[in-house]
């Protein structure tokens, strides 16, 4: 049963709207304008540090926050940033500084890599969260909690 004394703890049950921009204004993600996000907290739907933001919120909560990336994608590790021949990218792919591109990881999950920089063999890509060196607004509206 949902009551507007309800609030969102590890393993509710959430229906939210979601929307990520960065510090520019620019919309990274939204389900404004969609179905809302149907989901459990702790699932792995969200990153963990984004997770945080919502706790104790209460259905029809709307709320604008702050937040840098690194607090909710963690921090930058340097580890992280690999030098791949050009080879290994797909064929007829020009790589772009900037661009982010998905790459199948060797469980078979996908993870995103920011390129760095290109040269005529190699390109830097960082494999970090591409939003962990972002400032960020996330927009929430929380519509129900179980």
């Amino acid at each position: 049963m949902t009551t507007h004394s309800a609030k969102i703890s590890p393993g509710s049950q959430v229906c939210l709207h979601l929307a990520v921009y960065l510090e520019d204004g620019t919309e990274v993600l939204s389900s404004f304008g969609d179905e809302p996000m149907r989901f459990r907290i702790g699932d792995g739907t969200l990153a963990p540090g984004l997770e945080s933001l919502l706790i104790d919120l209460r259905p029809g909560a709307d709320e604008q926050i702050l937040a840098d990336g690194s607090a909710l994608f963690g921090a930058h590790d340097a580890g992280l940033v690999h030098r791949v021949p050009l080879s290994d990218l797909p064929e007829g792919f020009a790589p772009e500084p900037g661009e982010v591109i998905q790459f199948q990881a060797p469980g078979g999950q996908e993870t995103p890599g920011t390129i760095l920089s290109v040269d005529k063999t190699e390109a830097e890509i960082d494999f970090n969260h591409p939003l962990a060196r972002r400032g960020l607004r996330i927009h929430v509206h929380l519509i129900e909690v179980s």
